[in-house]
């Protein structure tokens, strides 16, 4: 699944000690046994069935084989140098036993692997295991001498099991008057046939204006553009028993939006870079026992953690930019 957009910019500090993550890395042998687990018992491990990174977040007492919350990590890394109107795909995740797997490293509270990309691009990737979910960073360095206008690298979490949300029932956004179900305005969703309903995007807008066609059919998907904004970047999605919450939540974005086949939640963070520029690109995933309210909570309190820094390389070090 990818989505094309372009614009809303967030940039975080490298400095891992702002995010707290300073840690001690070990290699993670070739057959990737990484895992995790925090003192609730959740476990972050390296799913086996790809080579290219792919993570899984396995609930309390849930057997390590359980794919209910798999996250492409990243779905692929796309720039637009300046003065493109095209964006490039510079790594797209395939799935099976593809390319070379990833030389990952592991602490005791987070894996990562680097990578070095076409259009001299280096990037590290970390996923860090909190107490109420993950916390997924990118560190993307310009090692070029282009500017991009565009670097963006989405995680793209898929939610299956007691998560699975086709007709989009039990995944919400919020808005200034409070939550409502993503799809609200397209009842007739839950009537639909499913080779008519799918496949499909619905799309709310955060701080990109609201498109003038709420639905619209491109590439042979249906694109369903909710008539208001969005007054976070948060999409939340229920468990079948209502026991359960799953949330992705950035600190600025472009829009949050959901592919109800995959049941994935995007709230994708894009970064613009000149040479010798590195920028680090955060989403936080929330797996909580609780209710909506509390989730939304605890993503906005700590959303100011996700912070917005842009680096550029000098004689002195790193500067602010």
């Amino acid at each position: 699944m990818l989505e094309r957009s372009s614009r809303t910019i967030i940039v975080i500090s490298f400095l891992l000690g702002v995010s707290g993550c300073r840690q001690a890395f070990h290699q993670v042998p070739p057959t990737p046994s990484g895992s995790i687990r925090n003192r609730v018992g959740m476990q972050l491990r390296v799913a086996e069935e790809n080579t290219q990174p792919t993570l899984r977040i396995v609930l309390p007492g849930h057997p390590t084989s359980d794919r209910a919350i798999e996250v492409i990590f990243p779905e692929h890394v796309t720039v637009r140098p300046r003065g493109s109107t095209d964006a490039n795909q510079i790594y797209l995740f395939q799935p099976g036993q593809y390319g070379e797997r990833p030389l990952w490293r592991q602490s005791e509270r987070a894996l990562e692997y680097e990578s070095n990309l076409p259009g001299a691009v280096h990037m590290l990737a970390r996923a860090t295991l909190e107490e109420d979910g993950v916390r997924f960073h990118f560190r993307l360095r310009n090692q070029s001498d282009k500017t991009y206008d565009l670097i963006w690298a989405p995680i793209d979490p898929r939610l299956t099991s007691v998560f699975h949300d086709v007709r989009l029932e039990r995944t919400y956004v919020h808005h200034v008057d409070g939550f409502d179900l993503l799809a609200s305005e397209t009842p007739s969703r839950l009537r639909m046939p499913l080779k008519e309903w799918l496949p499909a995007r619905y799309l709310a807008s955060f701080t990109w204006p609201i498109p003038s066609r709420h639905v619209e059919r491109r590439d042979g998907i249906t694109y369903y553009n909710k008539s208001r904004a969005v007054d976070a970047p948060f999409i939340a999605t229920l468990s079948q028993d209502g026991r359960w919450v799953v949330a992705s939540f950035t600190r600025n974005t472009g829009n949050v939006w959901s592919n109800p086949e995959l049941t994935c939640q995007h709230v994708d963070p894009q970064a613009a870079l000149s040479p010798g520029e590195e920028a680090i690109l955060e989403t936080k995933i929330l797996v909580v026992r609780g209710s909506l309210d509390d989730v939304f909570k605890m993503a906005m309190q700590q959303r100011n953690s996700l912070e917005q820094r842009k680096w550029s390389s000098s004689k002195m070090g790193l500067r602010e930019k």
